[in-house]
């Protein structure tokens, strides 16, 4: 499992994203307060709030996880 921080302030950036966790087998989780919400599902995105960075929790069995980081790094906030 690999935890990255991701910015997703806008629509177009949502729906960037989810369109590139949809291209991976790997199981994505996102993490806000108490909320875990899948990180594929647009409308449970949605539910969250936006206006902060998200935790972002990889879940990967193929060992891409360097693949899947590098892929996500447009969203990735320090």
């Amino acid at each position: 499992m690999k935890t990255v921080n991701v910015s997703l302030n806008s629509i177009d950036k949502v729906k960037d994203f989810v369109n590139e966790v949809a291209k991976y087998n790997a199981e994505f989780d996102l993490v806000s307060g108490r909320y875990v919400i899948d990180a594929k599902s647009i409308m449970g995105i949605f539910s969250l709030d936006l206006s902060k960075p998200i935790e972002l929790n990889i879940h990967s069995e193929d060992g891409n996880l360097d693949e899947i980081v590098e892929k996500l790094k447009p969203f990735i906030v320090d």
